[in-house]
């Protein structure tokens, strides 16, 4: 057998693979380490002037915060600055990823560090200063709710949902996408169903007698339209026909309800399904744990610090240290697991590689080698190598694959067999 290899064109082409809101997300970061650095003088400088070595310890405390800010900050403007550096064979979107592991490694050290505070305050108690004590967990617990504030929606532990049409798309099923049409008799949804079979419609009603007379009518960008009828599965009606990729069209979907025949267009978007960790950008999700964990300690430690003053449990403030401390690790692990999987190049979205393979194999080519691992927030790296029969290039798949838009570098090695 001949091999004859052909790949991708070498060509200019852009290898930054930044976050979507990475400079955004820059700005929030220097405003929380501002924050920080503000009542860290303010507490040390007042504790010191009135004699307070809580307040200074709390202010040494936020030192440790706006410390672990300027991790974060460090690393969203070195990936910037450096994102066109050649040196870096695939861009610096995985600086934040590295920045949320050392972030992580620092929570789990300071969860051990409160865990072993709390386990020896447990078996040697000491005096509680209530009057300092309160106040300054109060006032803790408002710097982290004003620094969580700050750093809200920036790519934070959020999920991605995947709207549709106007805005009633959810993923109500396995493998379906869902749109929702109410109607003043009812309510009908219609999904693309591609759960393990080739693609098709469904549609379920909500109080609304539909039957195979239904159709939708599909209106591509190009012009071209198809019509799908559908048959009765029981509890839903099914398309006979297939629906061929891409996904991304507007439906006309007609049917009879009243009396009167009703017409309502949705429009369907092409995504890639099953994002995993495409879009997370875990340098702030870290910012973000390291202010949430913080305020969840400020919470506890309020909690503890009141039980103990007024109902004389001086053993709730370190058991409150151990719930915090299992806390915090609880996070740390995730944030290790999830930043760890990406350094170590673990395909970041099996459903993605399944549904590729699907795609290059569809026409009875080979896909003999698949390697996909994130390059960044929302930026995916792809090598595929295809083994077929017919006269197709690499353009041709490029084109297959041209659906998943989380693949931003792609290479495409074709042998012909």
């Amino acid at each position: 057998m001949i091999d004859h290899a052909a790949k991708t064109e070498i060509g200019a082409h852009s290898h930054v693979f930044l976050g979507e809101g990475h400079e955004k997300n820059e700005r929030k970061t220097w405003a929380v380490i501002a924050l920080c650095t503000a009542m860290m003088v303010l507490e040390i400088g007042g504790g010191t002037l009135f004699g307070s070595l809580a307040l200074v310890a709390d202010g040494l405390h936020m030192s440790t915060h706006a410390a672990a800010m300027l991790i974060a900050e460090i690393a969203y403007t070195y990936a910037r600055k450096h994102a066109n550096d050649p040196s870096f064979a695939f861009g610096t979107g995985k600086i934040g990823d590295l920045a949320g592991f050392s972030s992580a490694i620092i929570l789990a050290m300071i969860a051990l560090l409160i865990g072993y505070e709390a386990i020896s305050r447990l078996f040697d108690p000491v005096v509680i200063s209530f009057r300092e004590a309160i106040p300054i967990a109060v006032l803790g617990l408002l710097v982290n709710i004003a620094s969580a504030w700050l750093l809200s929606g920036g790519g934070h532990d959020h999920g991605h949902s995947h709207g549709h049409g106007h805005g009633h798309g959810a993923h109500d099923h396995e493998g379906e996408e869902s749109h929702r049409l109410e109607t003043e008799h009812g309510a009908l949804l219609l999904d693309v169903f591609e759960d393990g079979v080739p693609p098709r419609f469904r549609v379920r009603s909500e109080g609304l007698a539909v039957d195979e007379t239904l159709t939708v009518e599909t209106i591509r960008a190009d012009g071209s339209r198809q019509t799908f009828a559908f048959v009765g599965r029981g509890a839903y009606l099914e398309s006979i026909e297939e629906i061929p990729e891409p996904h991304e069209f507007t439906a006309q979907v007609r049917f009879v309800a009243g009396g009167s025949t009703q017409s309502v267009s949705l429009a369907f978007e092409e995504h890639d399904h099953g994002h995993g960790d495409a879009h997370k950008d875990h340098n702030m999700r870290a910012a973000f744990v390291h202010v949430i964990a913080d305020a969840a300690v400020s919470v506890l430690a309020i909690f503890g610090l009141l039980a103990a003053k007024f109902l004389g449990w001086t053993f709730m403030d370190p058991v409150m240290g151990i719930i915090g401390m299992l806390v915090i690790a609880n996070w740390s692990y995730g944030l290790i697991r999830d930043t760890g999987r990406i350094l170590l190049d673990k395909t970041p979205d099996e459903a993605m590689a399944a549904k590729i393979r699907a795609e290059l194999e569809a026409d009875g080519d080979r896909l003999t080698d698949l390697h996909l691992w994130r390059l960044g927030p929302g930026h995916f790296g792809g090598i595929v190598s295809i083994a077929t029969s017919s006269q197709r290039d690499t353009d041709f798949y490029r084109a297959r694959l041209s659906r998943f838009k989380a693949l931003s570098h792609l290479t495409v090695e074709v042998r012909s067999i």
